[in-house]
């Protein structure tokens, strides 16, 4: 048991991969000798050799198809895309070939492979440095999608990503690198992959969550609890596959439903939740489903980020439109600002 960073957790994780299978390879661009933008590959150049961990050319599209190739060939890549609009280039492939390949070759071809992905905003970068993409690997069949929330989830999400045998898009909620949690690395306490987790118990409504939204939703739900109203939050973990059980017997429960994403709301993931909420528990539902997302614009330059971003006070918003009117409650903003 330590304290440790959801960036060297994700350190760790790599490191143990590659410790455990000679198969696995790291690449990409920066990640050899430099460590990585966010130095999350820092030392296994070193340690393990620049044959399994080793520097690309800058060219998305080129990397990923090596990947493939390596893929196809035995191996085990985990490729790290620098950023997440950095990742753009390479989806013709991620698309046609790393989501296609099972099912082209009637299974008889899989790719156990891993696209890591810095995603999201949060920390004051400029364009194409702070996208939520996640809609476009959830929305293409064959893909796995990960997105991890805690500094656990970030270690053991990405040890079951690699062992996994099939393509997983791992998405890295950026601004929460450098977050902290006391964790044990050598022992399992997260959920099974694939399964989300309850992250606080509540009666009045569910907050939906994922990635970065996360600590917003729990913020908002640590807020609502001096009014009295007590939300549940719900951590996705995985978009692909989702886990209708738990959000399901969730919003059964509390008969109220928010879904908080950082990514701008149309088409987004929380449109997908919202359906799926509906569908499941129209009868157990006491008012409509609700999002609460980025707006639906580029993001924004970076002084104008945090208006731009769904914050607590959006999210109690939404709370309190959902057990009273349509009208916004202004109770909480003087609480949240200060």
């Amino acid at each position: 048991m330590g304290t440790a960073t959801m960036a060297q957790a994700l350190n760790a994780a790599l490191r143990d991969a590659l410790r455990e299978d000679e198969r696995v390879l790291v690449f990409g661009e920066d990640v050899g000798r430099l460590g990585g933008v966010f130095r999350i590959t820092d030392g296994l150049t070193a340690e393990f050799g620049e044959h399994r961990c080793f520097d690309t050319p800058l060219a998305e599209s080129g990397l990923v198809g090596l990947a493939v190739g390596l893929a196809m060939g035995g191996f085990r890549p985990v490729v790290e895309l620098q950023f997440d609009a950095f990742a753009y280039p390479a989806f013709e492939q991620i698309a046609s070939h790393v989501a296609k390949m099972r099912n082209r070759t009637r299974g008889r071809v899989s790719l156990p492979m891993v696209l890591r992905i810095p995603y999201g905003g949060g920390i004051g970068a400029v364009e194409h440095h702070s996208d939520s993409s996640e809609a476009y690997y959830a929305h293409t069949p064959g893909l796995k999608v990960v997105t991890p929330a805690t500094v656990e989830d970030a270690h053991w999400l990405l040890r079951d990503a690699v062992r996994d045998p099939d393509p997983v898009v791992f998405l890295e909620p950026k601004k929460q690198y450098w977050s902290k949690q006391d964790v044990d690395l050598e022992r399992r306490g997260a959920p099974p992959f694939g399964r989300a987790a309850v992250r606080r118990v509540g009666r009045d409504a569910t907050l939906i969550a994922y990635g970065p939204a996360v600590p917003v939703a729990l913020a908002a739900a640590a807020e609502a609890a001096l009014d009295g109203i007590e939300l549940e939050v719900v951590d996705l973990r995985t978009l692909v596959p989702f886990d209708d059980d738990t959000v399901t017997a969730s919003v059964r429960r509390t008969g109220r439903c928010v879904v908080v994403q950082e990514a701008q709301g149309f088409a987004g993931v929380g449109a997908e939740i919202a359906a799926r909420v509906q569908e499941r528990c129209f009868h157990s539902l006491a008012a409509p489903v609700l999002r609460v997302a980025g707006f639906d614009i580029p993001y924004p330059p970076p002084k104008l980020e945090h208006a731009h971003l769904p914050g607590v006070d959006r999210v109690l918003d939404a709370v309190h439109r959902l057990q009273y009117d349509d009208e916004p409650d202004t109770r909480h903003l003087a609480r949240v600002s200060s």
